[in-house]
């Protein structure tokens, strides 16, 4: 019996002994598998912030080099071109300053212009246009020299009125954008606004998603409000510098609402609707008018058409009668 005991025991032993270095066999696999995966890792996520730093170095050239080509026109040209404008503008009259100034906020300042600038712009355009003009007439006609110079005259006149054309048209299409977007605008604050946020907060994420001359101003308005002007006062002068009938209303309403303390969601919706009103009634208004406007298309075009499709084949007949 002891015998057989301590040879249990021995082949336990032996089992068991067998059993532990399977055991401490496998956990070194395991543990050599995990170290060789993060080594992997480690090394792929070197590789790729390496690639990363590569590709922000390149860009970083690239903008250089950018920046490089940029710098001459930048810091020589634009600063000369700029002088010259403000030595020209200043022989100008300073009566119309604030009307320019005017005009140029509701254009949405294009170019970074200032009035001083403008100024200078026409007179430089009124000098050109005078000089290849009597260039023209002098050396092209060969008109006499007084001659030219008297239409020279008058041609840098006009060409002294030419940025305020294109101004104009600035002016008029800046503000043909605004009253186009005005209403899906409302429209978008009417819901934000309904949903629980604030007005301004409203106006910021309606900026977010749209760019155009009105979300513009009406990020301007914000900013206005976060330096501390009153809402009252930044929409005034938002109305002012767009000078559009819809949004003069629109602020006007919106600015008695604040003073009386009346939900902004009420106005927003009662704003919403008559805007689409008007709006609905202008395009009536414009189909009404187009029967005058192809009045004078189809007299003078169609009308002869017709003439001479309809009594065309009649002319030789009739041609014929009367002859003989």
């Amino acid at each position: 019996m002891v015998t057989k005991s301590s040879t249990l025991d021995v082949l336990l032993n032996q089992a068991l002994q067998d059993t532990g270095l399977r055991t401490a066999f496998i956990a070194l696999v395991v543990s050599l598998g995990v170290f060789l995966l993060i080594y992997g890792l480690f090394r792929e996520q070197e590789q790729r912030a390496l690639k990363k730093r590569l590709r922000n170095l390149a860009d970083q050239d690239t903008w250089r080099n950018r920046q490089e080509e940029e710098t001459f026109v930048q810091r020589i040209l634009q600063p000369l071109f700029r002088s010259l404008l403000a030595k020209l503008g200043r022989f100008t009259p300073s009566s119309n300053l604030d009307i320019l100034r005017h005009q140029l906020m509701m254009a949405g300042n294009p170019g970074n212009l200032a009035v001083i600038d403008l100024l200078g712009l026409k007179m430089l355009s009124a000098f050109t246009v005078a000089v290849l003009t009597v260039f023209y007439l002098a050396g092209g006609r060969h008109m006499p020299l007084l001659s030219a110079t008297l239409f020279g005259i008058a041609a840098g006149l006009m060409g002294f009125y030419l940025p305020n054309f294109w101004l104009s048209s600035r002016i008029r299409k800046r503000k043909q954008e605004i009253s186009k977007a005005l209403p899906n605008a409302l429209d978008m604050l009417t819901t934000m606004v309904d949903a629980g946020l604030g007005f301004d907060i409203a106006l910021l994420r309606l900026c977010d998603k749209w760019d155009n001359p009105l979300t513009q101003e009406f990020k301007r308005v914000v900013h206005e409000m976060h330096m501390g002007v009153q809402r009252s006062e930044a929409l005034r002068n938002m109305a002012e510098r767009t000078d559009v009938a819809e949004l003069s209303t629109f602020t006007a309403v919106l600015i008695q609402a604040d003073q009386l303390g009346i939900s902004v969601s009420n106005i927003l919706h009662t704003q919403s609707e008559q805007i689409r009103m008007r709006r609905r009634q202008w395009a009536e208004e414009v189909a009404a008018t187009m029967p005058l406007k192809m009045m004078p298309i189809i007299v003078l075009f169609i009308f002869p058409a017709l003439f001479a499709v309809i009594l065309g084949p009649a002319i030789p007949g009739m041609m014929e009668a009367f002859g003989g």
